[in-house]
């Protein structure tokens, strides 16, 4: 019988997985926050003050929480917030970044299964 894969290494694999598939997505647009190169996947609600939102599949609001962005935006300046959520109203409209602010603030935390990490490398692999 196979062994299981410890969960904290399943999310690092799903992690890893879904990060390089919205870099792909979005290599084109540039970066959510100043339009740079995408060389990472960064979230407007962070993934660990906000699990609930760390992945989504592509019907999910949780699915547009995480974007390309760039090194500079994502790392030093902490996400680049303000621009970040700028570049999501210009992308999706303002509607729907209220909805996925409504969806932070009633939907933050989530201990994801084996089965729903499974869903997501599968999906995005």
């Amino acid at each position: 019988m196979a062994k299981l894969t410890p969960l904290p290494k399943l999310l690092k694999k799903a992690q890893t997985i879904y990060n390089a598939h919205i870099r792909k997505r979005d290599e084109k647009l540039g970066c959510i926050s100043c339009g740079g190169k995408v060389e990472q996947a960064g979230h407007y609600f962070s993934q660990g003050n906000h699990s609930a939102l760390r992945f989504g599949l592509p019907h999910t609001l949780a699915y547009f929480n995480t974007n390309g962005q760039c090194i500079r935006c994502n790392m030093f300046l902490h996400g680049n917030l303000i621009k970040y959520r700028q570049g999501l109203v210009s992308r999706f409209g303002e509607e729907f970044v209220l909805q996925l602010e409504a969806e932070a603030d009633t939907n933050r935390l989530k201990k994801w299964s084996r089965a729903e990490l499974e869903i997501i490398i599968e999906t995005y692999k």
